[in-house]
């Protein structure tokens, strides 16, 4: 199969196109990769070829590197990787030098890359390697290096050369945030040279005009932009460099910490010593269990949930008109999703003036989008024109998907299901948002239980990109397909679980944030609890997030679970239960009254952790080791996830770990719970929850199915993965 074709020119110019045939976009395989070696040979052999443009035959140019490839240097170890690596260097350093002499830099030919889009990953480290770089005026495409994204960072020389172009603080928030830009802002950040409408009619006119192609960091005297690490700028840069990638990782992300040493080694050495101090850090990152975790869990679990992995096999379900019912802070941003996604939308409330402000709060959204660039009247003006704003109910007659984000009240939602579904159509998909009511219980209002399903949005609706929808009893796959086609028309990732207390994901994060206080009420300092988790890689510690998302909802969810469980609500929950009172009854709800476990300014603005839990909770003279605080905060929250995949509340992995990692921010690096669990081994998890039970509680009991696989060797991957399920 061709991935690479070569057409010489008359003019002597030889194009050399990347289309590999029946993807929609290219990505390199090592077959592509020899293929693209051959013919720069080819063409730099040629003496009637003046020059080299490579391009696409795609509306992109590429989106990156093959998994495939990298699995396949992971099989012969260290080794493997390093010298598949370097392979690529070699190749790509052969394009850069194109046949110029070591040492005069004389000769070579021009090489120049046309590209007609996006270029992400692999797709702009060829590109860096070439003389110059035209990009088609296209405002959609992306230009960028997402790899630290994913677990990873730019391997295949990405990284030496950006940081070379650019300067240190000039790369840094390209390498270390991954951030992508449309062409022109690529341009003026130096990243690319030239933005035209023929990109690939520039770079012929380019490589014909004899342009000086020798890279500046192959000319004597190169000086690095902004300093090398051994100048006092560039020492500067560096230990600002250190400090914001701690600042913002916590020493959590294998990928970041590698990237900063490979970039700071690289920098005191020639070039072609700094691919190999590249490649090197490189291997090291690959070969730690995090960044397959990571690419598993972000790029392929995540892409195939949004593709739909588990739709039911039922006819596109598209939707064309949808209904929500309250137009809340939650009802507002449903609205707002669903709006910019092309859906028509009817927002109803009790009063049209709560209509018209849930209608203002998306008319807010866009005003700021404008300021910033990143939307135009024009969108925001299309986008407002599909939602009705209203207090009529009629309006609903010709929806086919209900999303109900009323009041958290059985009664309240029973009465606004009624009222629905005698207007709309008899096959309407109602969908009821509730973060912990049983939706088997709230489809008893239904007369219609096997289109009535739950779909559980994340606040802010527009922020969060993950969505839970929740299977009752009866719902129907039509019901689920419905549901998982929105999804996809908003452009948020979907899991699909059953119907149980909490669901999945509040199931999970409520153990996390009940052990945090669990452990403030028994004495261990509050900064402990919460920097503990912070450097676990959780975007937040426990006492934070229970600030952020109230004390008085936590007091609320307490109360409701202890009349639903009655005598089976956990006794070693008091402690939990009782500090939460207290900071109730002492006026503090968390940053909504800028009052919690953390003290706030008057514009809500964390000032640190509030000096009065001293007087509260006692403090013990002997604290707990950092690696015991941080197996309770992570061991509470997986138990609960192997405990809903055991229940059958999970149907499938790979929803828990993208779930957990999108839905709470669970320490992506360790690719969520189940993959988590799988670097630690089974054998050690349940010999670890024994230890934990034995010290502080039945809660940390080791679950039987964990137990089992413990005993058979197993992991959750190799037990309940796709590639299990198709064995």
């Amino acid at each position: 199969m061709s991935e690479f074709t070569m057409e010489k020119g008359a003019d002597g110019v030889a194009i050399i196109t990347w289309d590999i045939p029946g993807k929609s976009m290219n990505v390199l395989t090592l077959d592509g990769a020899a293929q693209l070696d051959a013919a720069i040979d080819d063409a730099l052999a040629d003496d009637a070829v003046k020059g080299i443009v490579i391009t696409s035959g795609k509306d992109a140019f590429a989106g990156g590197m093959d998994l495939n490839v990298l699995a396949g240097m992971k099989e012969d170890g260290a080794q493997g990787v390093f010298d598949g690596v370097m392979s690529l260097h070699h190749m790509l350093r052969k394009i850069e030098r194109a046949g110029m002499e070591p040492k005069t830099n004389k000769g070579g030919k021009p090489i120049a890359a046309a590209l007609p889009g996006t270029a992400m990953g692999i797709g702009l480290e060829l590109p860096l390697a070439c003389h110059r770089i035209f990009v088609a005026d296209n405002p959609k495409a992306k230009i960028g290096l997402p790899e630290i994204m994913v677990g990873i960072f730019p391997g295949s020389g990405g990284t030496t050369r950006l940081v070379r172009k650019l300067g240190v603080m000039g790369a840094s928030q390209y390498l270390l945030q991954g951030k992508s830009v449309d062409p022109k802002k690529a341009k003026s950040a130096g990243i690319i040279d030239e933005v035209a409408a023929d990109p690939v009619a520039a770079a012929k006119e380019w490589v014909l005009s004899e342009p000086k192609i020798v890279k500046p960091w192959d000319e004597k005297g190169y000086k690095m932009p902004g300093g090398a690490p051994y100048h006092p700028a560039g020492f500067q840069t560096f230990v600002g460099a250190n400090a914001m990638v701690n600042g913002q990782t916590w020493g959590a992300f294998p990928a970041a910490k590698a990237l900063l040493s490979a970039v700071y080694e690289g920098a005191m050495v020639p070039f072609d010593t700094a691919l190999k101090i590249e490649a090197r850090w490189f291997t090291s990152v690959i070969l730690n269990p995090s960044s397959g975790a990571m690419i598993r869990s972000l790029f392929l679990n995540k892409e195939a949930l949004e593709k739909g992995a588990n739709r039911p096999d039922v006819a596109d379900q598209t939707v064309k008109k949808v209904g929500v019912m309250g137009a809340g802070m939650m009802g507002a941003g449903i609205a707002l999703v669903s709006a910019q996604a092309g859906i028509e939308v009817v927002l109803i409330d009790q009063k049209q003036e709560a209509a018209d402000k849930g209608k203002a709060y998306v008319e807010t959204y866009f005003e700021k989008g404008i300021k910033r660039g990143k939307s135009t009247p024009e969108k925001a003006k299309a986008a407002l024109d599909r939602i009705n704003a209203t207090t009529d109910y009629n309006a609903l007659s010709d929806a086919d998907l209900i999303i109900e984000a009323v009041f958290e009240d059985v009664g309240v939602k029973a009465e606004v299901t009624k009222n629905v579904e005698a207007v709309v159509p008899e096959d309407c998909i109602f969908a009821t948002n509730t973060s912990t009511l049983p939706i088997t219980d709230l489809a008893k209002a239904s007369k219609r239980p096997e289109q009535f399903i739950g779909i559980h949005f994340f606040s802010p609706v527009e922020k969060m990109a993950l969505v839970e929808i929740i299977k009752g009893a009866e719902t129907g796959d039509r019901a689920v397909a419905k549901s998982l086609d929105y999804v996809r028309q908003i452009r948020k990732t979907p899991i699909v679980v059953n119907d149980a207390r909490f669901f999945y994901a509040n199931r999970c994060i409520i153990p996390y944030l009940n052990e945090g206080a669990r452990m403030v009420a028994e004495g261990v300092e509050p900064a402990l609890v919460d920097n503990a988790a912070r450097l676990l890689g959780m975007p937040v510690g426990p006492l934070q997030l229970i600030d952020e998302t109230s004390i008085d909802l936590a007091i609320k969810i307490a109360t409701a679970t202890k009349q639903a469980l009655g005598d089976k609500y956990p006794a070693d929950n008091k402690p939990v239960d009782d500090l939460m009172m207290a900071l109730y009854n002492d006026g503090r709800l968390g940053r909504k009254s800028n009052a919690g476990f953390y003290s706030y300014d008057e514009k809500g603005k964390r000032t640190g952790l509030w000096d009065g839990l001293d007087a509260l909770t006692p403090t013990l003279d002997d604290q707990p080791d950092v690696t015991e605080v941080q197996h309770r905060l992570m061991f509470a929250q997986v138990l609960e996830a192997v405990r809903a995949l055991e229940e059958g509340v999970l149907e499938d992995i790979r929803e828990g770990d993208v779930g957990a990692i999108l839905g709470w921010g669970f320490a992506p690096w360790s690719g969520g719970p189940f993959s988590w669990l799988d670097i630690l081994g089974a054998e050690y998890a349940a010999e670890r929850c024994d230890q934990l039970a034995q010290k502080f509680g039945p809660r940390f009991s080791c679950p039987d199915l964990l137990r089992d696989m413990a005993s058979k060797g197993q992991s959750f991957y190799g037990r309940f993965g796709p590639e299990a399920a198709a064995a």
